[in-house]
């Protein structure tokens, strides 16, 4: 398919110095992303489904889904701020709770319309829009999780210290850094992508405009981005990873020390499902992401996607706190106080 004018800018440059070369590289790359920005025609996103069937059940089924992650999660956000649960694992719970809706709603909106009408045009402004706030709430959502992480350490190994080493400042202050972090990683891999060559109208397997996708579709020469990306990637997102082995394994070896059985089944119990809930996401998106795009499978990334960017952030408040007695106490007083003024 040839190429729209204006979405690929080529010719042949004239040697020049090592020192200015780099800053040439640069400007040609800035200078595709606002040709793309201004001319590229847009894309078509098949869905989930490859046929041009309309799904009625699966749109019903992710509905109810999204629903519910809007209901649960948006419950956590207003209890988190209730004064009983002033306390860092409810603070970074509320966060959570609130990436979590919005992580869901940058992609579930589109799938259910493509359920129901396969085949929807999207824009190439729009497109870049979805990928940039998608990588960075997935990747604000791995830093919270370790966050949480650490937390949960600090609860059971230093548990004398807790109050002095989770003040509300230092909280703040990893909060703060995994919203930072994950914007400054979306907007470098945005722009990297954007800069590529893409071919009109092209076909997008999958039911949002993920990374992978999108370099698969690319026409020009994607390695450097490509490596970039990988290397870029694997640091930022390895960093969280690591940080949640590390605090597990001062769990373990902390849990391990102690002599009662009950002790211990007191401390696992407050990892747990944090622990579930840390696998299902990190193994998901290592799955996705980082492997060969030689590798890529539209199939296995639509399903693999479904996991960590519908799944995982439904399960998220039920996992973590509706089975607390703590927070099932401070629905019931929510619900209680909104009842009070309409029996008046």
């Amino acid at each position: 398919m040839d190429l729209p004018s204006g979405l690929v800018i080529s010719g042949q440059e004239e040697e020049q110095p090592r020192g200015s070369a780099d800053s040439a590289e640069v400007w040609h790359a800035a200078l595709q992303a606002l040709a793309n920005l201004t001319s590229a025609p847009g894309f078509l996103l098949l869905g989930l489904m490859n046929g041009p069937d309309a799904q009625p059940l699966l749109f019903l089924l992710f509905l109810g889904v999204y629903l519910l992650n809007a209901l649960g999660n948006l419950s956590m956000v207003v209890v988190s701020s209730d004064a009983a649960l002033h306390y860092p694992m409810y603070y970074f719970l509320g966060h959570l709770s609130l990436v979590a809706v919005c992580f869901t709603t940058v992609t579930v909106p589109r799938l259910l319309i493509s359920l129901l009408h396969p085949g929807q045009a999207i824009s190439f402004q729009e497109c870049f829009a979805q990928m940039y706030f998608f990588v960075a709430l997935g990747i604000t959502e791995s830093y919270l999780l370790a966050a949480m992480s650490y937390d949960r350490a600090v609860a059971v190994c230093r548990p004398l210290h807790y109050g002095a080493l989770m003040t509300p400042g230092r909280c703040a202050a990893l909060v703060g850094a995994s919203w930072a972090v994950a914007h400054l990683h979306s907007l470098l891999h945005t722009l990297v992508i954007s800069a590529l060559s893409f071919p009109a109208c092209a076909p997008v397997r999958h039911f949002f405009c993920d990374m992978t996708v999108m370099l698969s579709l690319a026409t020009s020469d994607i390695s450097a981005a490509e490596t970039a990306i990988f290397s870029e990637g694997l640091t930022v997102v390895l960093t969280p990873l690591l940080l949640v082995s590390l605090s597990y394994v001062c769990i373990l070896v902390a849990v391990l020390g102690v002599r009662s059985a009950g002790g211990r089944r007191r401390a696992f119990s407050t990892c747990g499902a944090h622990l579930v809930v840390v696998s299902l996401f990190f193994g998901s998106v290592l799955s996705v992401y980082f492997r060969p795009l030689s590798a890529y499978s539209a199939h296995y990334d639509r399903l693999a996607s479904i996991v960590y960017a519908v799944v995982t952030p439904t399960l998220n408040p039920f996992i973590y706190s509706l089975r607390n007695k703590e927070v099932k106490a401070a629905l019931k007083k929510g619900f209680r106080c909104r009842a009070a003024p309409q029996e008046l």
